[in-house]
């Protein structure tokens, strides 16, 4: 499977910019047609486009370019990096738009009934709110408590199911470590 550069024709904008490489390798090199790259070399295509630097992105090296220039039937190789990208989502705080954040304490509410064995602050992280908001709507001393309506958090996107089964998981060793305490 051939892969393009980033920004295939502004790095074919620098490439005929500042290469002396033949259409066809720059065309090859940046999937595009030879047609193309003349039209860029002649100025028809790309006016406004800034060449990017493939050097500089790590996609091409400066002797990878020079073997290539000094053999027009050698075509550029795209260099491979070995980054490798994570796939797996980091816990960082997101943007909750307005019309969700005043869902927020319906939702504590909803897990305190729900999941009553969850601490005020596992709630509060979860949610994101503060651990005495938790704590004042378990109390029922939450100012707007009367007008909260119980709202399943997952249902309205503010976690996902498997953020509330970790923190399920983790109440149920916490009970059993206190259990095994008072026993003990």
């Amino acid at each position: 499977m051939s892969v393009a550069p980033l920004m295939p024709v502004a790095t074919a904008v620098w490439l005929v910019e500042n290469t002396s490489l033949t259409f066809k390798q720059i065309a090859d090199f940046c999937k595009m047609h030879e047609v193309e790259v003349q039209s860029i070399a002649d100025g028809e295509v790309g006016k406004g486009i800034v060449g990017y630097n493939p050097i500089i992105s790590g996609q091409l090296t400066r002797e990878e370019i020079n073997l290539s220039s000094n053999d027009q039937s050698r075509p550029l190789n795209l260099s491979q990096n070995e980054i490798k990208i994570s796939s797996e989502s980091k816990k960082d705080k997101r943007y909750v738009p307005l019309s969700k954040r005043q869902d927020k304490p319906d939702s504590a509410l909803w897990l305190i009934k729900n999941h009553s064995k969850l601490k005020d602050s596992q709630i509060a992280k979860l949610i994101g709110i503060t651990s005495s908001s938790v704590k004042s709507i378990r109390n029922k001393s939450h100012w707007n408590y009367n007008n909260l309506n119980p709202k399943d958090p997952v249902a309205m996107g503010l976690f996902s199911q498997k953020d509330l089964l970790d923190s399920l998981e983790k109440a149920d060793r916490r009970i059993k470590r206190e259990q095994k305490l008072k026993t003990s």
